[in-house]
């Protein structure tokens, strides 16, 4: 198991002790990943984006993250099969699973696997900000 900083949140605030949070962007939609990486990076958050399940397991062997955000539906990896990898790898990473195929019963069970919280797609920025916020906080 890697060893992971203990982030310590200044209250009210995105920062950790003068860093920016650290989000792993999980989604093979590619405009949607574009949009959401930019969209994250101007409210200082520090984004790592990968194109499907496979290539968010790497990255997360690469480098820590504070939160990961992972699509249900790829086309490599099942999202909970992503999602039960991140959680030996990382046990205490909070991963916010995003669905856009209606697949709420699927979103529930990556709760039941470790999943933090879970999303509808498209989901209202405001929203998924607010649950990366608060799965730092935790």
């Amino acid at each position: 198991m890697r060893r992971r900083r203990k982030p310590s949140v200044m209250k009210g605030s995105e920062k950790y002790h003068g860093e920016r949070i650290r989000l792993l962007l999980v989604d093979d939609e590619e405009g949607y990943v574009k949009v959401l990486a930019k969209r994250m990076t101007r409210r200082n958050m520090e984004v790592m984006t990968a194109l499907s399940g496979s290539e968010g397991i790497q990255r997360l062997r690469k480098q820590d993250f504070d939160v990961a955000i992972l699509d249900l539906k790829m086309e490599d990896m099942d999202g909970i099969e992503v999602l039960r990898v991140f959680k030996k790898m990382v046990p205490d990473m909070p991963v916010i699973m995003l669905t856009g195929h209606g697949t709420e019963k699927a979103a529930r069970e990556g709760l039941e696997v470790g999943a933090f919280d879970y999303l509808m797609k498209p989901c209202d920025l405001e929203e998924l900000v607010e649950k990366i916020r608060a799965a730092c906080r935790r």
